[in-house]
C-alpha cells in the first residue's frame, strides 16, 4: 500500500511523535507506516485520515504493482 502520511504530516509541521499522540500510537508506528513497512489497521487508517483531514482513499492507495 502506498500512502501520503509523511507529506500530510509535514505539511502541518507535526513530528511523528505528535501525530502518533493524536491517533494513539507510538512514533515508531507512524515511522513504519510512512516507510511502507507497516499497513495500518482499518481503524487506524480512518483515524489518520480524520486527523490529517483527508479522505482515506486519498491518503492510502493500493500498490498496483504488488497486485500482479
Amino acid at each position: 500500500m502506498n500512502n501520503h502520511v509523511r507529506t500530510r504530516r509535514t505539511d502541518r509541521g507535526w513530528t511523528q511523535a505528535q501525530l502518533g499522540d493524536l491517533v494513539g500510537v507510538s512514533r515508531q508506528t507512524i515511522n513504519a507506516i510512512e516507510a511502507g513497512r507497516h499497513d495500518p489497521s482499518l481503524t487506524l487508517a480512518f483515524e489518520l485520515a480524520n486527523v490529517l483531514e483527508e479522505q482515506i482513499e486519498t491518503l492510502f492507495e493500493p500498490d498496483r504493482t504488488a497486485m500482479r
